[in-house]
């Protein structure tokens, strides 16, 4: 039963949530804090401000948080899935659309031009990747990584996995 309540609790802001995460949190308070009673407001302030200060979602970091907290790991994998599955599901069903109606000119005009505004969005995010890069690492560890990720993931078809847990272990060694 807690579980079906900790779903719940997070699936519903999910979904009201008009917004993305930021939108959702009131929504998650009234649910764990007063319909629930599972934090104060306090605590719940506190797991705001923890979830606030890690990268990422935060709606999903406080669900983890708050189900691991209430019914342990079980809990956790419980309240992240509910606070990603109404997006999955929206995914799932517009992915079915696009395929069922994949040969209409609509939809070829459409995915025509969302791949390049996609490829710019790319170029931009590995832009100030490298920016970011040349300013942390410096212009020698940065070639370096960027002249041997290119190398094996282009000419050694070496799986992308490999190459980033290669990457954080050089990183380990000679950046550290």
């Amino acid at each position: 039963m807690i579980y079906m309540q900790i779903f719940w609790a997070f699936f519903l802001p999910g979904i009201l949530g008009y917004g993305g995460g930021p939108s959702s949190i009131p929504l998650i308070q009234a649910e764990v804090v007063d319909h629930y009673g599972w934090m104060t407001n306090s605590e719940f302030s506190e797991v705001l401000a923890m979830g606030n200060a890690l990268p990422g979602p935060i709606a999903t970091k406080m669900a983890g948080y708050i189900g691991y907290e209430i019914a342990g790991t079980m809990g956790a994998v419980v309240g992240v899935f509910a606070s990603v599955a109404p997006s999955l599901a929206l995914m799932i069903g517009l992915v079915g659309l696009i395929m069922r109606h994949k040969e209409s000119p609509k939809v070829k005009r459409m995915t025509t031009i969302v791949r390049p505004v996609i490829a710019a969005l790319l170029a931009v995010m590995a832009y100030e990747f490298f920016v970011e890069s040349y300013h942390g690492a410096g212009i020698l560890h940065t070639g370096i990584l960027a002249a041997a990720s290119l190398l094996l993931m282009e000419k050694m078809n070496i799986h992308p996995a490999y190459v980033i847990a290669g990457s954080l272990l050089y990183g380990a060694i000679f950046l550290a």
